[in-house]
């Protein structure tokens, strides 16, 4: 669907069912250089069991317009206008690698807004390597590239994707390359001045799921065990040999983890 904010157009993907206000929505968060088309696999699970689904493209993203956000802050407060501008009162946000900074911030600052938190492939901080930036400015097409081929995992280099009409790597790039000239970069800097993680998390009394991939180059494991045991009321999953790109890359698993935490 299309909607209004601060006189930009924002596209919202509701999982092809219409967006209905009548409870606690489901607030699906995409990472750097990604869209709503990242959640595609789950928005449409989540919206035809019965929630209230918003898949947003952050501005500059994807088919919403404006200029791309450049800091995590900035991302968290846009989100919150974004839901009082709909009428949401409540929210669970399930964000991926990026959109987990962002779910953080929002968590921490917003407190009675957000009642439980999905991060998946995420981490308290994610520092940029340089020559990666330097690519997303100067050779977007080969940090397209990069990123894409760093963010999946081994079988999924070695297989085509398992659901019909999908291929992991293909798919990716065409993602990415729909966006705003300047939404890689603008995302990648956000992330690498982020430096709040730490802080926000141990303000967090929420519930929540991190669902790790086990071979990822993007947001190392480690990294996203240490995100977990910071959060007080966590539980965790790892995806054994999955890469960065969860959503797309296990589906099912992610799908079958976050329906059963909101179940709780």
């Amino acid at each position: 669907m299309k909607h209004q904010l601060f006189d930009t157009s924002i596209h919202i993907a509701t999982g092809g069912r219409p967006f209905a206000n009548d409870g606690q929505a489901l607030v699906l968060l995409h990472g750097s250089g990604q869209n709503h088309l990242t959640w595609v696999l789950q928005s449409r699970y989540f919206a035809y069991r019965g929630f209230p689904v918003l898949a947003p493209d952050f501005p500059g993203h994807g088919l919403s317009g404006g200029t791309p956000l450049d800091s995590i802050e900035a991302m968290a407060a846009w989100l919150i206008a974004l839901l009082d501008s709909l009428e949401v009162k409540t929210a669970c946000l399930v964000g991926h690698s990026q959109g987990c900074l962002v779910a953080i911030d929002a968590a921490a600052r917003y407190p009675s807004r957000i009642t439980r938190l999905g991060l998946i492939a995420g981490a308290l901080a994610i520092p940029v390597n340089d020559q990666l930036l330097t690519m997303s400015d100067k050779a977007l097409a080969k940090a397209i590239s990069v990123m894409t081929s760093w963010g999946h995992g081994p079988m999924a280099h070695m297989h085509d994707n398992t659901q019909p009409g999908h291929s992991f790597l293909g798919y990716g790039n065409r993602l990415m390359a729909s966006n705003n000239e300047m939404a890689l970069r603008n995302d990648l800097m956000a992330c690498n001045q982020y430096s709040a993680g730490q802080d926000a998390a141990t303000k967090i009394t929420q519930p929540v799921i991190c669902i790790l991939a086990g071979a990822d180059r993007m947001t190392p494991l480690k990294h996203g065990i240490a995100m977990a045991n910071s959060l007080v009321n966590s539980q965790k999953i790892i995806l054994a040999g999955a890469g960065h790109m969860l959503p797309a890359e296990r589906p099912a698993e992610v799908n079958h983890a976050l329906r059963g935490f909101l179940a709780t």
